[in-house]
């Protein structure tokens, strides 16, 4: 059986510590209408009961060395973020808040910057938050390769070994081996996305890797050699952790300084300018889950080469990927095809057209569509709410608190509101009057009344709740008392 390599014998050495750092920024349109911009693939369930930003924190666990993770992350995503890594008793170092996406050069920036006042030796690894790893005891054994290399201020790079000539990944083509550094190659150049041709004549050469996008780095390396190649970056993701602000568990990085960062991944921004890339080549059976094909690929098959989740009827289906989150879905009589079902979306494409899933969603978007942007139910810090349903002057929501979770105190200019307890117990405040609602109790909240929701119980508590008016958007909130510092 594969055992886990002890990388904590690195420590004994009195070597650098392993940092962790994952980056959950993406938004993965190419897995729409499951991902959306307000959810988006790293924080849900697509390969196994956890999500894959709950996978990437459990690959770094204490026992093999590492020490606790470092997040970076949009600032719309961490109470999502806080609450899953909770969930899996995963206690982050710091979670840093990009104010909008500026890629992998600048969040990485940030996480080194930060680090250096912790460590002087911090070496980084590098994870995106929305890859699949199956076999551990290799991607650990592989981080050992390289750790003596990334010490040496070598900046480490992890290669997939290609077993078909795919053109959806760039490639790093290797040179000769770095001495003192068993496993770890030069790198020769890095290739973007090839046609097919030129991806077939890298898989036959024997030197070319799939580029995993996982890094091995000293936190001091990095930053030198951003800034000798991007300083523009390095000085402003410097200011934005100089005037970053505390937050409730989190570090807000400063958004005028972010902002002045060159939207730039680590490739284009360092890497392939630098004289220090190293590859690892690695077989640990990786996916990056980038698209519904990739997702297929990577699930258990029927005898027809079906993927089937969720409520599903089929009848003469084969090689397609059906998957459902909550109503029916019934396929007949097609081929190779992905159905992904939602409760207000539904795509139908051919399984060959990842790519268009994203020109579809970027066509939403223009149109100023939501579904990019948010599924019907929409999550908060509190819990939840699903909307139900809607019309003129009228909207109907499902609302649900975790325990001992409380909205904040607000009100609303243009519209009303009815509350009716459906399960658990609520402790209303709507102006100067406090009441405890049980099951089937409701209460009515005028327009223009200062009000807030709790749930005192150790269940969770759900309502329904009927708006009515001339508007009801969600920025007719007036927050003026908040326990997640929203007000």
């Amino acid at each position: 059986m594969d055992t886990i390599p002890d990388l904590g014998r690195f420590h004994q050495q009195g070597s650098a510590q392993i940092y962790p750092v994952i980056l959950s920024g993406g938004a993965g349109t190419r897995l729409w209408p499951l991902s959306r911009a307000s959810y988006p693939k790293q924080l849900l369930k697509l390969v196994s009961d956890r999500t894959l930003l709950q996978e990437t924190a459990m690959r770094g666990l204490a026992d093999v060395g590492f020490a606790a993770p470092i997040v970076v992350c949009n600032a719309e995503h961490r109470f999502l973020v806080a609450d899953q890594l909770e969930e899996v008793g995963v206690k982050p170092q710091a979670l840093l808040l990009e104010p909008l996406a500026r890629n992998t050069g600048p969040a990485i920036a940030t996480a080194a910057l930060w680090l250096l006042r912790q460590d002087p030796d911090a070496v980084m690894l590098v994870q995106p938050s929305d890859h699949v790893i199956a076999s551990l005891p290799a991607f650990h054994h592989a981080v050992m390769q390289g750790m003596a290399a990334a010490r040496a201020g070598r900046l480490v790079t992890f290669g997939i070994r290609p077993d078909r000539p795919d053109t959806g990944y760039g490639y790093i083509q290797s040179g000769t081996p770095i001495d003192g550094s068993e496993g770890v190659l030069d790198v020769e150049r890095f290739v973007e996305k090839p046609d097919r041709d030129t991806a077939q004549r890298f898989v036959d050469s024997g030197t070319f890797y799939w580029n995993s996008g996982i890094f091995l780095l000293g936190a001091r390396a990095y930053l030198d050699e951003l800034a000798n190649i991007n300083a523009a970056m390095l000085d402003a993701c410097r200011d934005a952790v100089d005037a970053a602000k505390d937050g409730t568990g989190c570090l807000h990085l400063d958004a005028g300084a972010f902002e002045r960062a060159p939207s730039l991944s680590i490739d284009h921004a360092v890497m392939e300018r630098t004289d220090h890339a190293a590859v690892v080549p690695v077989d640990m059976a990786w996916n990056d889950v980038g698209s519904w094909p990739a997702l297929h690929g990577i699930a258990d098959g029927d005898s027809d080469g079906n993927v089937i989740q969720g409520d599903v009827l089929h009848e003469g289906v084969s090689n397609s990927y059906l998957r459902s989150e909550g109503r029916l879905l019934a396929a007949v009589g097609v081929d190779h095809i992905t159905v992904v079902a939602t409760d207000d979306a539904v795509l139908v494409a051919g399984a060959d057209s990842a790519g268009a899933v994203s020109r579809v969603v970027e066509r939403m978007r223009r149109e100023n569509r939501s579904e990019p942007l948010r599924h019907s139910t929409c999550h908060r810090p509190w819990g939840n709410y699903r909307t139900v349903d809607a019309g003129d002057r009228f909207q109907v929501k499902r609302i649900t608190v975790k325990p001992g979770a409380k909205l904040s105190l607000q009100k609303h200019y243009h519209r009303a509101e009815h509350w009716i307890v459906v399960h658990g117990t609520a402790i209303v405040q709507c102006g100067d009057d406090r009441q405890l609602l049980h099951e089937n109790q409701s209460v009515y909240i005028p327009v223009g009344t200062e009000h807030r929701l709790e749930n005192p119980g150790k269940i969770a508590l759900e309502l329904i709740e009927v708006q009515s008016g001339g508007y009801l958007g969600e920025d007719d909130i007036v927050r003026l008392s908040d326990n997640y510092g929203r007000a």
